[in-house]
């Protein structure tokens, strides 16, 4: 069993959604520090004001890149990154180009990542890889999973929770049957309650993207 400090600072407090005023992201970075979530998972233009909000704590702020569909050119998600980075980001979160490994460009998707990640570790950032599931098959979840073992992110990512489907813990178990003890995992999309969000940690996950972070924290409390 985990704390319930440790379940909280696994949580990537998250609003990426595009109509979110200035008071819902000092309310989100409010939250982030009154619980010690690990982070706050915004849209890049977002980066400068979370990052004012959240000065002088812990919480890290990260920039969602190339979202939610991970459909702009590798030039574009390298100067997305550095900008973010530039703008304060602690970590970053990209998607891959989808179409490209439906393609089996594989070389593609790996120069994609190997482009970004070294961005991240020349500033020294961590980068997690969004793979998007639900349009996947077990075979492509695969690939893009030993291309991550070669290239060495920090995590690889079920979901942007804007796809047609988030998080399972079959897809978590898979990816982590893969990179194994490398690469951490991170479960998003779809984690709203107590019960989803352990079953992702017991399949491995060690990050939980979801917005719904205060509702589960505080739904552990009450059993502890």
């Amino acid at each position: 069993m985990i704390t319930v400090e440790q379940l909280a600072n696994m949580v990537d407090h998250t609003n990426l959604k595009a109509f979110a005023d200035d008071a819902a992201f000092e309310k989100l970075c409010n939250e982030a520090r009154e619980y010690n979530f690990k982070m706050v998972a915004i849209n890049p233009a977002q980066t400068e004001r979370c990052k004012k909000y959240l000065e002088g704590c812990p919480v890290h702020v990260g920039a969602a890149i190339g979202f939610p569909l991970g459909q702009t050119t590798i030039e574009c998600k390298v100067f997305e990154t550095k900008d973010a980075i530039e703008k304060g980001a602690d970590e970053i979160d990209y998607v891959i180009n989808v179409a490209e490994l439906k393609n089996k460009n594989y070389d593609y998707i790996k120069r994609e990542m190997e482009e970004i990640v070294a961005v991240c570790r020349e500033k020294d950032i961590l980068i997690k890889v969004i793979f998007e599931n639900c349009y996947l098959t077990n075979e492509e979840k695969v690939k893009v999973a030993e291309i991550a073992k070669e290239v060495k992110p920090d995590f690889i990512k079920t979901s942007t929770g804007f796809g047609t489907g988030g998080a399972t813990v079959e897809d978590v178990k898979l990816m982590k049957s893969v990179v194994g003890d490398t690469i951490k995992v991170k479960a998003a999309g779809g984690i709203r309650d107590l019960k989803t969000a352990l079953a992702m940690v017991e399949a491995g996950a060690e990050r939980l993207g979801t917005s719904a972070g205060v509702a589960i924290v505080e739904e552990y409390k009450k059993q502890n």
